[in-house]
Order: C-alpha cells, then structure tokens, then sequence
C-alpha cells in the first residue's frame, strides 16, 4: 500500500533522470572530431537504437518540454526531409550502419504533421542506410491524434511501425482550452481505432496530472474516457513547470495549476483506478497490462531507462538524427544542434551537426549503473556492481549511504548489508528521484536553493 502521507515534504528540485550524468553536465567541448572518434571506434557487435527527432509543429501545446519548430509551411518540412538525408549521408562515413537494429523511435514536435508521402520517403531514406532490422525490432512513433489519417497509419504499419504512443494529456474541455490543445474524445478514439484496424500491436497514452484548471474530478472523467480506449500502456506524467526554461509555459496562469496537495490525490486515485481496472505499475509513472513486455521485463529485473522512458531493449548504442536529437553509448552522450540554422550550417559544411555531449570518467559510469539501475528495476545488486567494477560499494558510497538513512528510517528503502542488496518499497517507486539523488555527484555540489529542475512531487 503506498502511504501518500510521505510524500509532500519530499517535493523537491530533482532530475528526471533519463540520463547521467545529466544534461545541464553536457559541453561544448565535445565536438565532432570527439564524436567521430567514438563512432569510429564503438564495438560493432552492439545493436543499435535509432532515434529520429521531427520537430515540426502547427501551433503550441502550453504544457509541452520538447524542442519544437512552429510552422505551418510545407517547404519547412520539405527541407528538413532533405536535411535528414544528408545528416544520414555523413553520419554513414563514421558508423557501422550494417549493425543489428533493436529501435527505431520518431519524436517530435508531431511526426505526423508530415504527410503520408513524406513519411514514406523518411522510412525509406533510414531503411537505405539501416539495413539490418532485427525481426524482434521495435519500431515506434508518437502521434498527435488530430493529424493522424488512413494512408499515414498505412505507411507507418507497412514499414513494420509496431507500436505508437498518443498524446492526450487530459480529455476536459477546459483543461484542454488553457494548454491550446483542442481534442475532442472522438479524435482520440477514432485515430487509436485506426491504428488497431492496421494492425499495431502495442498502443500507449500519455496522460499528464498537475495542468490548469485539473481536479480530482475532471481528472477521474479523463481515466473513464482513457480506459474506454482499451490501450496496453499508459504513461501518466507529473507536469514539469519550468517556464525558465520553456517560453510557452509562460502563457499558463500559474494560480490555475492544482494545489500540490490536490496533484497527490489524482495520483493516488490514478493509480488506484488504474490497478483496480487490470493494468499493473510500472515505476514512478508507467502501468502496463500484465501481458506488456514492459511488466514482464521489470519482473525480471531488465528494464532499461534512457531519453525516450523505460524500455526493455537494453545493450544498444542510441543514435540521434536530426535537431536537438541525443545519442547516448557506453560512455557518452551527444546532442545535435538546437537552432535549425546551425544545424543545417554544419551539415552544409559536410559535418555532423554535433552541438555539445559528454565523455564520461570511470566515476561517471559507475553512478550511472547504479542510478539507471534503481530508476528502472527499484532494486541494486550491490554485489554485482562491486564484481563489474572492482569497488567496495560501501565505502565509494559512503555518504550517499548516509544521505539514504532517512529513506531507510521511513521504511521507503531497504539496504541489507548481508545479501548485498537495496530494495525500494512499492511508495518509494513514486520517490525514486529523490531516492537515487544521494548517488548523483554533481547535485551535490549545487546548493538546494539554486537547482533549476522540476519538482520531484
């Protein structure tokens, strides 16, 4: 049973930890001679994760994180097309594109804001250079349920797309007015229909608690209407306010955002709801149908976290195309251009697009084993992490260890010292940002009061 009661004084700054270190940690001193050494020397037995950011979007939700260009300019489009291409040109003089592909994911912006045509010469301009699919390949796109048509789903699932993720957020009208997304439960329904009819075999919503105008009641309508939907997964998102950092989220009325207080009891009955209705947790915001892979693969401890959420396709080397996409190996990170005139200049110029990224020290890559690692399966093998690399856990992480006792003293976390293991408890799932924040050496050195990160609560 998760004690809900524990959680307001725990309602801090804290990453979301798709990554570690975190982005804020990302140089520009990582340039493009720094990622061509890295491609030109990675371990070509490694399957591949590709991800391909479509920024392009007609007008904006108030609410939304992500890196997006507004246009309604079909020529845009058209030459991002164009751009792709020629990123995929260069990047194929320094990878391996023969290597076994595990993923192939579209974000966005809306990737369905390109027309059936474009779609199709997308998939087939990848497919060119990406020629070793896995059959056990997931291939998956987000969607805008209001620009979503026959002959685009047809595209995507004859090109093997074997899952979608739709963004609804919240199905009140009112709700849906102060975030500027308008979207009738009959779009939704309709396109999630579409997409059943074709033959896509795993479908996912995206909810998101904590927007304006949101109560415990309008927010149990939206689980109603969600649940007649019949999706395999949900994500149900705490809403990041950052207007710092996204200009958008500016136009939102602040006194409209629910009371955190009031945000705890639509999680608590989200969840409640949720489970009663046969769908099974999964982390700190994911609930799976007991069949997903997702549920299984946390019951095996093998779930995997990076810049798209869970996944179970773990061992991979994470390739991103296009603006602002972020790649992710063994021991880097690396982020393209942000400005769409950068971008296009560096690849102009024949280089990759690269804008800054990160090579990680034996330190770094030991947090991130243990920090990837509790965010994704809520327990450690302490032994085997002292086995991989050659430390005494209990004295590298001597003050993390400290830190966590308050945890431990709350009954959120378990640390036995005997079988070498921590477990979290099921209401330390929902805090497992905080949890593993102990183990996070740069968050140490910012003082609370100066962290730029959203609320953990």
């Amino acid at each position: 049973m998760i004690n809900f009661e524990q959680f307001s004084k725990y309602s801090k700054p804290g990453p979301r930890y798709t990554s570690y270190p975190t982005a804020p940690e990302f140089n520009e001193s990582f340039n493009e001679k720094s990622y061509i050494n890295i491609l030109k020397n990675q371990d070509r037995s490694r399957p591949l994760s590709l991800y391909f950011h479509l920024p392009f979007c007609r007008s904006a939700c108030y609410f939304c994180g992500c890196n997006v260009v507004f246009t309604s300019k079909e020529d845009k489009k058209e030459r991002y097309i164009e751009y792709l291409e020629k990123e995929l040109e260069i990047l194929s003089r320094y990878l391996d594109t023969s290597r076994e592909v595990l993923q192939l994911h579209f974000g966005g912006g809306t990737p369905t804001f390109y027309d059936a045509g474009q779609l199709d010469r997308i998939i087939k301009i990848i497919k060119r250079h990406f020629k070793n699919f896995s059959d056990e390949a997931e291939i998956s796109c987000e969607i805008d349920p209001r620009f979503l048509n026959k002959e685009q789903t047809d595209v995507l699932v004859g090109h093997g797309f074997n899952r979608v993720s739709f963004g609804v957020q919240d199905f009140n009208e009112k709700v849906q007015k102060a975030v500027h997304r308008i979207q009738p439960f009959d779009i939704t329904y309709n396109a999630v229909q579409m997409v059943r009819d074709a033959g896509v075999e795993s479908v996912n919503m995206d909810l998101i608690y904590g927007l304006p105008y949101q109560s415990l009641e309008t927010f149990k309508q939206t689980l109603e209407l969600a649940l007649k939907l019949d999706t395999d997964r949900f994500a149900v998102f705490n809403y990041a306010h950052v207007p710092w950092m996204k200009k958008t989220m500016r136009k939102i009325d602040e006194t409209t955002l629910p009371h955190p207080s009031e945000k705890l009891e639509i999680l608590k009955y989200t969840i409640d709801y949720l489970t009663s209705n046969g769908l099974k947790m999964i982390g700190m915001d994911h609930f799976a149908k007991p069949d997903d892979e997702l549920f299984l693969a946390i019951e095996k401890g093998e779930l995997h976290r990076n810049f798209q959420g869970y996944t179970t396709k773990g061992g991979a080397d994470l390739i991103g195309i296009g603006l602002t996409s972020i790649g992710e190996g063994t021991n880097h990170y690396v982020q393209n251009y942000k400005d769409l005139k950068d971008y296009e200049k560096a690849i102009d110029n024949g280089l990759l697009p690269v804008h800054r990224g990160l090579v990680l020290n034996d330190d770094d890559v030991l947090r991130k084993a243990v920090i990837m690692e509790m965010m994704s399966n809520f327990k450690l093998d302490i032994s085997r992490i002292e086995r991989e690399f050659g430390v005494d856990f209990f004295d590298y992480f001597d003050d993390a260890i400290k830190n966590l006792q308050t945890f431990v003293d709350e009954g959120l976390v378990e640390i036995d010292t005997k079988a070498k293991n921590i477990a979290v408890s099921q209401t330390g799932t929902m805090l497992i940002r905080n949890i593993v924040m102990p183990f996070d050496a740069y968050l140490q050195k910012i003082p609370e009061s100066k962290r730029r990160f959203s609320k953990t609560v």
